[in-house]
């Protein structure tokens, strides 16, 4: 796994989010980005990470920063989650691991003594030139907007 790193340049990516529209990073040249991944639409850890993420959006907002969220699910389970749990921010329906691969978040995980390859949950913090200022790697999902807050 080669994640970026605090310091790295984001690579330039394009992807689908929820609504099939084409998001790149370039959109969002000028501000200050959140880009947090998270394994599966709809299980108890992302719920947790994303509803605390849009509990807190108005203050990540008044820090200046935008939010996307990513994973490998599909538009429409992307959709459905971004509808059921009313999130304020677009998620990015990477099923071809494109921006998955960018920042360098899949790889080898464990659960339950069970070895597999999967997404990481981790956070990005992008400075308004693109490059990463902050990696979060334990993210706690009941907890994660104060994070990056802190």
């Amino acid at each position: 796994m080669n994640t970026l790193k605090a310091g790295d340049k984001v690579p330039e990516f394009s992807a689908k989010d929820q609504d099939g529209n084409t998001i790149n990073l370039s959109d969002y040249t000028g501000k200050k980005l959140i880009v947090f991944f998270y394994p599966k639409a709809n299980t108890p850890g992302c719920t947790a990470e994303a509803c605390n993420l849009r509990d807190n959006y108005e203050e990540l907002q008044a820090q200046g920063y935008e939010l996307l969220g990513v994973s490998a699910d599909s538009e429409k389970k992307q959709s459905n989650f971004k509808n059921k749990f009313e999130f304020p921010f677009p998620l990015l329906a990477d099923e071809d691991h494109t921006v998955i691969n960018t920042f360098g978040v899949w790889g080898l995980k464990k659960f339950m003594g069970r070895e597999y390859d999967g997404i990481h949950r981790m956070t990005f913090l992008i400075d308004e030139e693109g490059v990463v200022s902050d990696v979060i790697q334990k993210v706690k999902t009941k907890d994660h907007a104060a994070q990056i807050l802190g």
